[in-house]
Protein backbone atom coordinates (compact mmCIF):
# COMPACT_ATOMS: atom_id res chain seq x y z
CA UNK A 1 0.00 0.00 0.00
CA UNK A 2 1.41 3.53 -0.83
CA UNK A 3 -0.71 6.92 -0.69
CA UNK A 4 0.45 9.54 -2.31
CA UNK A 5 -0.88 13.16 -0.94
CA UNK A 6 -0.63 16.69 -2.06
CA UNK A 7 -1.87 19.33 0.76
CA UNK A 8 -1.87 22.53 -0.80
CA UNK A 9 -3.78 25.93 0.17
CA UNK A 10 -3.06 29.63 1.57
CA UNK A 11 -0.67 29.59 4.47
CA UNK A 12 -2.62 30.06 7.74
CA UNK A 13 -4.83 27.28 6.84
CA UNK A 14 -3.03 24.35 8.30
CA UNK A 15 -1.56 22.77 4.97
CA UNK A 16 1.88 21.62 6.37
CA UNK A 17 0.60 20.77 9.69
CA UNK A 18 -1.83 18.47 8.16
CA UNK A 19 0.69 16.78 6.39
CA UNK A 20 3.07 17.20 9.12
CA UNK A 21 0.46 15.21 11.29
CA UNK A 22 -0.49 12.30 8.61
CA UNK A 23 3.48 11.62 8.37
CA UNK A 24 4.18 11.47 12.06
CA UNK A 25 0.76 8.84 12.67
CA UNK A 26 2.36 7.33 9.73
CA UNK A 27 5.41 6.77 11.57
CA UNK A 28 4.14 5.86 14.66
CA UNK A 29 1.86 3.03 13.05
CA UNK A 30 5.11 1.51 11.56
CA UNK A 31 5.20 3.40 7.96
CA UNK A 32 7.96 4.40 5.19
CA UNK A 33 7.04 8.03 5.24
CA UNK A 34 7.94 10.94 3.49
CA UNK A 35 6.71 15.23 4.37
CA UNK A 36 8.27 17.33 1.99
CA UNK A 37 6.38 20.88 2.60
CA UNK A 38 7.05 24.20 -0.13
CA UNK A 39 5.39 27.43 0.98
CA UNK A 40 6.30 30.92 -0.52
CA UNK A 41 8.19 34.05 1.63
CA UNK A 42 5.38 34.78 3.42
CA UNK A 43 3.59 32.06 4.92
CA UNK A 44 0.30 32.99 6.20
CA UNK A 45 -1.32 34.08 3.15
CA UNK A 46 1.29 32.93 0.92
CA UNK A 47 1.07 29.46 -0.90
CA UNK A 48 1.86 26.39 0.87
CA UNK A 49 1.40 22.72 -0.08
CA UNK A 50 3.15 19.77 0.93
CA UNK A 51 3.67 16.22 -0.36
CA UNK A 52 3.12 13.27 2.01
CA UNK A 53 3.92 9.93 1.40
CA UNK A 54 2.68 6.82 3.46
CA UNK A 55 3.58 3.51 2.61
CA UNK A 56 4.12 -0.39 3.40
CA UNK A 57 7.89 -0.34 1.15
CA UNK A 58 10.50 2.49 1.61
CA UNK A 59 9.53 5.26 -0.29
CA UNK A 60 12.42 5.69 -3.18
CA UNK A 61 11.82 9.64 -3.84
CA UNK A 62 10.05 12.41 -1.86
CA UNK A 63 9.90 14.33 -5.72
CA UNK A 64 6.82 13.29 -7.45
CA UNK A 65 4.52 15.12 -10.05
CA UNK A 66 0.88 13.31 -9.52
CA UNK A 67 -1.04 12.03 -6.68
CA UNK A 68 -3.45 9.66 -5.16
CA UNK A 69 -5.25 12.35 -3.51
CA UNK A 70 -5.20 16.10 -3.32
CA UNK A 71 -6.72 17.88 -0.81
CA UNK A 72 -7.40 21.46 -2.36
CA UNK A 73 -8.41 24.38 0.89
CA UNK A 74 -8.35 27.27 -1.97
CA UNK A 75 -9.17 28.18 -5.90
CA UNK A 76 -5.67 28.90 -6.49
CA UNK A 77 -4.14 25.35 -5.67
CA UNK A 78 -7.66 23.70 -7.59
CA UNK A 79 -6.55 25.57 -10.37
CA UNK A 80 -2.85 24.54 -10.06
CA UNK A 81 -3.09 20.49 -9.02
CA UNK A 82 -6.31 19.06 -10.37
CA UNK A 83 -4.46 17.50 -13.35
CA UNK A 84 -1.98 15.95 -10.87
CA UNK A 85 -4.32 13.43 -9.67
CA UNK A 86 -3.93 10.04 -10.82
CA UNK A 87 -6.65 8.40 -12.64
CA UNK A 88 -8.78 6.91 -10.10
CA UNK A 89 -7.52 8.88 -7.68
CA UNK A 90 -9.33 11.29 -5.15
CA UNK A 91 -9.78 14.64 -4.94
CA UNK A 92 -11.52 16.57 -1.64
CA UNK A 93 -11.94 20.42 -1.69
CA UNK A 94 -13.40 23.02 1.22
CA UNK A 95 -16.25 24.12 -0.43
CA UNK A 96 -16.28 27.40 0.70
CA UNK A 97 -13.17 28.89 -1.27
CA UNK A 98 -13.83 27.32 -4.07
CA UNK A 99 -15.28 28.93 -6.97
CA UNK A 100 -15.19 26.92 -10.10
CA UNK A 101 -15.32 23.34 -8.79
CA UNK A 102 -13.56 20.49 -10.54
CA UNK A 103 -14.75 18.81 -13.77
CA UNK A 104 -12.56 15.48 -14.34
CA UNK A 105 -14.88 12.45 -14.63
CA UNK A 106 -12.08 10.41 -14.31
CA UNK A 107 -11.74 10.52 -10.28
CA UNK A 108 -13.41 10.69 -7.38
CA UNK A 109 -14.36 14.15 -6.21
CA UNK A 110 -15.57 15.27 -2.70
CA UNK A 111 -16.76 18.79 -1.94
CA UNK A 112 -16.19 19.02 1.75
CA UNK A 113 -17.51 22.23 3.60
CA UNK A 114 -15.01 21.91 6.75
CA UNK A 115 -14.82 25.64 6.98
CA UNK A 116 -18.98 25.17 8.32
CA UNK A 117 -18.22 22.10 10.23
CA UNK A 118 -15.30 23.61 12.22
CA UNK A 119 -18.29 26.60 13.45
CA UNK A 120 -20.16 23.70 14.23
CA UNK A 121 -17.53 22.78 16.40
CA UNK A 122 -16.95 25.95 17.78
CA UNK A 123 -13.65 26.46 16.60
CA UNK A 124 -12.92 27.83 12.93
CA UNK A 125 -8.86 26.24 13.05
CA UNK A 126 -9.73 22.96 12.69
CA UNK A 127 -11.48 22.82 9.29
CA UNK A 128 -7.65 21.39 8.31
CA UNK A 129 -8.39 18.51 10.53
CA UNK A 130 -11.93 17.72 9.61
CA UNK A 131 -10.05 17.39 5.65
CA UNK A 132 -7.93 14.72 7.75
CA UNK A 133 -11.06 12.71 9.12
CA UNK A 134 -12.32 12.90 5.67
CA UNK A 135 -9.06 11.61 4.22
CA UNK A 136 -9.35 8.98 6.53
CA UNK A 137 -12.74 8.23 6.01
CA UNK A 138 -11.79 7.49 2.29
CA UNK A 139 -8.34 5.35 3.05
CA UNK A 140 -7.39 3.81 6.52
CA UNK A 141 -3.87 4.51 5.96
CA UNK A 142 -3.15 5.62 9.58
CA UNK A 143 -5.04 5.54 12.97
CA UNK A 144 -6.89 7.87 14.23
CA UNK A 145 -5.34 7.48 17.68
CA UNK A 146 -1.56 7.83 16.21
CA UNK A 147 -3.10 10.89 14.75
CA UNK A 148 -3.99 12.19 17.71
CA UNK A 149 -0.64 11.03 19.49
CA UNK A 150 1.07 12.97 16.11
CA UNK A 151 -0.58 15.69 17.34
CA UNK A 152 1.41 16.24 20.23
CA UNK A 153 4.33 16.33 18.45
CA UNK A 154 2.87 19.00 15.68
CA UNK A 155 1.45 21.36 17.93
CA UNK A 156 2.82 23.48 20.53
CA UNK A 157 2.59 22.59 24.28
CA UNK A 158 0.80 25.65 24.56
CA UNK A 159 -2.22 24.09 22.26
CA UNK A 160 -2.27 20.30 23.41
CA UNK A 161 -5.87 21.50 25.36
CA UNK A 162 -7.03 21.54 22.25
CA UNK A 163 -6.46 17.76 21.50
CA UNK A 164 -9.60 16.74 22.04
CA UNK A 165 -11.75 19.03 19.93
CA UNK A 166 -9.01 17.68 17.53
CA UNK A 167 -10.15 14.17 17.44
CA UNK A 168 -13.74 15.75 17.51
CA UNK A 169 -12.79 17.01 14.03
CA UNK A 170 -11.22 13.87 13.28
CA UNK A 171 -14.13 11.85 13.65
CA UNK A 172 -17.00 14.64 12.36
CA UNK A 173 -14.55 14.46 8.71
CA UNK A 174 -14.92 10.82 9.05
CA UNK A 175 -19.03 11.11 9.26
CA UNK A 176 -18.70 12.96 6.62
CA UNK A 177 -17.83 11.28 4.47
CA UNK A 178 -20.49 8.65 3.94
CA UNK A 179 -23.24 11.89 4.14
CA UNK A 180 -21.18 13.66 1.26
CA UNK A 181 -20.94 10.33 -0.59
CA UNK A 182 -24.59 9.50 -0.09
CA UNK A 183 -25.80 13.07 -0.89
CA UNK A 184 -23.73 13.00 -4.31
CA UNK A 185 -25.45 9.93 -5.49
CA UNK A 186 -29.14 10.99 -4.83
CA UNK A 187 -27.69 14.62 -6.76
CA UNK A 188 -26.93 12.38 -9.80
CA UNK A 189 -30.05 10.19 -9.67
Amino acid sequence: MTQEILIAGFGGQGVLSMGMTLAYAGMLDGKEVSWMPSYGPEMRGGTANCIVILADEPVSSPIITSFDTLVALNQPSLDKFEKAVKKGGTLLYEKSTIITPPTRTDITILPVDAAREAELLKNKKIGNMIMVGVFLGLNDVVSVDSVMRALEKVLPERYHHLIPVNRDAVERGRSLVGETVTSLEESHE
